[in-house]
C-alpha cells in the first residue's frame, strides 16, 4: 500500500545546556621549567572540559605548582600553599616541594594531595578526586599548540628534564632526576605548533639544554618522513628554520656550543646565550664542581665575539659561597669586567637543605655577603652601562611586548622576558603586542633602552 502523505518530518535531539564546568585555580611558582609544568597540566585539564578560575573565590579547588630549590623559595611555596588554603580551601599543591610532602603536611594537613614535579597525570587525577570532570563531546576546548601561561607571541619550549651534573649548591637532581631528552620531532613538532599560533619566539629551556640528546645517545626520530637527531646543534638548526626568534637558556659551556655561533650571526638562531657560569675562582669553582679555566672561557667568549660581533651573553653568579675569600671575590670582579656580560644576575649564596655545600667549611657571614652582592651589582652594572651606550643611534630590531596610552614596551633580540632589559617607545601606541619593528636607540642607562620608530 502507497500514501501521498508526506513523511513526517525529522526531529534532531539537541543537547540539553551544559552546566558549568567546574573550575581550578592555578598558582605557578618558580622558573620557566615549573611554567611550562603548569601550562601542560593547565591544557590536560582544559582539555577534559574544567574552567581555569581567575581567582581563589571562583574556584572549586586549587593547585600550586611549588618551587623548592632555595630556601627562600621553599617559604614563598609554603606560604602560597597557606594563602591558598586561607582563601579558597581546597589546595592541591604540586611542583618541587612536593619531594618534601611531610613538611607540606605538617604545616598544612588539611591539603587533598600532594605530588612531585613533572608528575603531571598524578595531579589531574588528584584534581579528578576533588572535583569531578564534566564530559562533553560537543566542544574542542583545546587548541593544537595546547594552552600556554606566557602572552600571545612567545613560548617556552621545554627540550629536556633533570640534570647530569652534580653541582655541590644544587638540589635539582635529586628533585628531577638525572636527564631525560625529549625525542627530537616532539620537540620541534610542538615548535612548529606554536609559531603558527602567532608565536614570534621561542625560548628554549631545560636544565641542561647545550647536554640535550646525550641520553639517548642521539637519537633520531622522524620529523615527518626524515630523521632528525637530538642533538644540540641540529635541533638549533631546525629551529632556525621556523622563522621566529629563537632564544637559547641555561646552556652549560661545553665544547660544541661553538659550532652553533655561526648560526647567530647568520640570523638563524638570536646572538643570545643564556650561561650559568656562577664564579670565576678556581678553588670555588672547584668546590662548586664546576668547569674551572676561567681563562679558557675568557678566550672562548672572545672567539665567539669573533664570529658573531653582536653576541650578547647572560649568566648567574653566587657570592658568598663557603670558603669564599677576598681573593677569590675580587678575582671574580675582575673577570666580569673583562668578559662584558651583557646581562648578569647575583645570588647570595644561601644553604638548601639536601645540598653538599652545607657540609662545607668556610660559610661567609650574612653581612660579606651582603656587601660583596652590592659591589658586584655596582660592577655588572658599569659593565651593562658601556654595552648599551654603543647602541644609542642604532637601529634595532624590537618585539613589542605591551602597549598602553603612554606607549609601547618591548625587547630587542639581546633580552629575554622578565629577567633582562626592555626598550621604551614612549607615545608610541600604533604598535601591538607581537609586532616587530624597527627602532632607532636614543638613548640607553644600565638596564634599558629608549628608542623611536623608524618609518
Amino acid at each position: 500500500m502507497t500514501t501521498n502523505e508526506a513523511p513526517a518530518a525529522k526531529t534532531v535531539a539537541m543537547p540539553e545546556k551544559l552546566a558549568n564546568p567546574p573550575k581550578v585555580g592555578f598558582v605557578s611558582l618558580g622558573c620557566p621549567k615549573a611554567l611550562v609544568d603548569s601550562e601542560r597540566i593547565i591544557t590536560k585539564l582544559r582539555s577534559e572540559g574544567y574552567a581555569i578560575a581567575p581567582n581563589y573565590e571562583g574556584a572549586d579547588a586549587v593547585v600550586v605548582n611549588t618551587c623548592g630549590f632555595l630556601d627562600s623559595a621553599k617559604a614563598e611555596s609554603l606560604e602560597a600553599i597557606g594563602e591558598a588554603l586561607n582563601e579558597n580551601g581546597r589546595v592541591i599543591v604540586t611542583g618541587c616541594l612536593g619531594n618534601d610532602a611531610d613538611r607540606i603536611r605538617s604545616e598544612y594537613p588539611d591539603v587533598l594531595a600532594i605530588t612531585g614535579p613533572h608528575q603531571y597525570e598524578a595531579v589531574v587525577s588528584a584534581v579528578h578526586e576533588a572535583v569531578p570532570p564534566l564530559h562533553d563531546p560537543y566542544l574542542d576546548l583545546v587548541p593544537p599548540e595546547g594552552l600556554r601561561l606566557t602572552p600571545r607571541h612567545y613560548a617556552y619550549l621545554k627540550i629536556s628534564e633533570g640534570c647530569n651534573n652534580r653541582c655541590t649548591f644544587c638540589i635539582i637532581p635529586g628533585i628531577r632526576g638525572d636527564l631525560k631528552s625529549r625525542p627530537a620531532s616532539h620537540v620541534l613538532t610542538e615548535a612548529e605548533r606554536l609559531v603558527a599560533a602567532g608565536v614570534k619566539e621561542i625560548l628554549v629551556i631545560s636544565q641542561d639544554t647545550s647536554a640535550y640528546g646525550l641520553d639517548i645517545k642521539y637519537a633520531e626520530s622522524n620529523l615527518r618522513g626524515r630523521p632528525v637527531k637530538a642533538r644540540f646543534y641540529d635541533l638549533c638548526a631546525e629551529l632556525g628554520k621556523l622563522g621566529a626568534w629563537v632564544r637559547l637558556h641555561y646552556v652549560y659551556p661545553y665544547p660544541h656550543v661553538d659550532e652553533v655561533i655561526p648560526m647567530m650571526a647568520d640570523g638563524l638562531i638570536l646572538p643570545y646565550l643564556d650561561i650559568p657560569f656562577q664564579h670565576a675562582s678556581p678553588s670555588v669553582l672547584k668546590a662548586m664542581r664546576r668547569p674551572a679555566h676561567q681563562e679558557k672561557t675568557l678566550e672562548r667568549i672572545a672567539r665567539w665575539r669573533d664570529m658573531c660581533p653582536d653576541l650578547a651573553l647572560r649568566s648567574t653568579f653566587i657570592v658568598g659561597f663557603p670558603g669564599e675569600t677576598e681573593e677569590d671575590f675580587s678575582l671574580l670582579l675582575d673577570w666580569v669586567r673583562e668578559a662584558r656580560l651583557a646581562r648578569a644576575g647575583c645570588f647570595r649564596y644561601e644553604p638548601v637543605a639536601g645540598a653538599i655545600a652545607n657540609d662545607l667549611p668556610g660559610a661567609v657571614p650574612d653581612e660579606v655577603k651582603e656587601e660583596r652582592w652590592h659591589r658586584f651589582m655596582a660592577v655588572q652594572q658599569e659593565v651593562s652601562r658601556k654595552l648599551l651606550a654603543k647602541k644609542v643611534g642604532k637601529e634595532i630590531e624590537v618585539l613589542i611586548d605591551e602597549v598602553d596610552e603612554e606607549g609601547a614596551l618591548g625587547r630587542s633580540k639581546w633580552d629575554a622576558p622578565e629577567i633582562d632589559g626592555s626598550v621604551f617607545l614612549n607615545g608610541d601606541t600604533d604598535v601591538a603586542a607581537g609586532d616587530i619593528v624597527t627602532a632607532r636607540v636614543a638613548h640607553a642607562d644600565e638596564y634599558d633602552l629608549w628608542a623611536e620608530r623608524t618609518p
